[in-house]
């Protein structure tokens, strides 16, 4: 029977994406359904209210493989909706089964809404400058990048959970070597609280001062594009903006930083921004909460003093 249905190969996402899920229930009046390569995950999907959870299970590993499968089920169940985490491999997934199906596709959409017998959605476009609304006929698929809504709270819920046999080896390709990525620190995309510094940071060696202030504020550090790939002064996952990482932190301070739009991209989902720079007509006082127009050199260390004194 039709349905909205929820894919991600990362289960935290898919949860995220059962607060979507929840809100087309409602208004279309169908059952939520999970598919999941982990069977350990499934309980969490029914507390999260699924009504019905698919455990693929298949002979090859990689979530890539399991694109035909995922279009071969949908089709069966007449799905009406496929919600699907926009990570790397979800994109690379949703397209492919998006293929299979001969129906729309819209990516990195901020919000999903059932009107008029369409999904409407909405996006940025030109690195953040617009917001752009498209719809899509049913069925529809819809990616959405993760974080974008909170995780679905436990319940008890009632949904069933089932497994599906596929078939999913694929001889022509295979994986000889993985090497992950070495990360230094914890991950600022999922950082509560963040610091991030700009080119108005004179060298190097003053990143101490940056260092204390996140310290004496429990933050993480993040840095603009200039920092990390000119200066090389932090790791690339540092760097936050259109083309780095995306942060949605309750706090966020900006040292030194003009705030081009291509920045801003990746922080205009903070609860709280606040921003320090020279220049009081510099743009990222148009996203700042609180400014502070004055020289960093002079405002961070009376700043750290006083979050120490707490």
């Amino acid at each position: 029977m039709p349905g909205i249905w929820i894919y991600s190969e990362d289960s935290a996402v898919a949860r995220q994406l059962l607060t979507a899920g929840q809100e087309l229930k409602q208004t279309m009046q169908q059952p939520l359904n999970v598919i999941t390569l982990y069977a350990d995950d499934a309980p969490s999907f029914v507390q999260a209210g699924a009504d019905k959870v698919c455990v693929l299970k298949g002979n090859n590993p990689w979530p890539e493989s399991y694109a035909a499968a995922i279009t071969a089920l949908l089709q069966a169940e007449q799905a009406s909706v496929l919600l699907v985490g926009a990570t790397m491999r979800g994109k690379d997934l949703a397209a492919k089964v998006a293929a299979g199906l001969k129906t729309g596709l819209v990516t990195d959409a901020l919000s999903v809404q059932f009107a008029n017998d369409i999904i409407e959605t909405t996006r940025l476009m030109y690195g953040g400058l617009a917001v752009r609304t498209e719809a899509v006929a049913l069925p529809a698929l819809v990616t959405i990048p993760p974080r974008t809504f909170a995780e679905a709270p436990a319940s008890a819920g009632q949904g069933e959970v089932v497994t599906v046999e596929v078939a999913n080896d694929d001889a022509r390709i295979t994986i000889s070597n993985v090497c992950p990525i070495v990360r230094q620190g914890a991950d600022i995309s999922t950082a509560s609280r963040v610091v991030c510094v700009g080119r108005g940071l004179a060298k190097q060696e003053d990143m101490s001062m940056v260092e204390q202030l996140a310290a004496a504020a429990g933050a993480e550090i993040g840095c603009t594009r200039g920092i990390s790939e000119d200066y090389h002064w932090l790791p690339n996952d540092r760097y936050i903006g259109i083309s780095g990482q995306k942060v949605k932190p309750e706090l966020y301070i900006g040292l030194g930083i003009s705030g081009q739009v291509q920045h801003v991209v990746g922080i205009r989902d903070s609860k709280v921004i606040v921003a320090i720079d020279t220049n009081e007509k510099a743009p990222i006082f148009e996203a700042a909460d609180y400014g502070i127009v004055g020289d960093m050199y002079e405002v961070v260390p009376l700043l750290t003093a006083a979050l120490q004194k707490k």
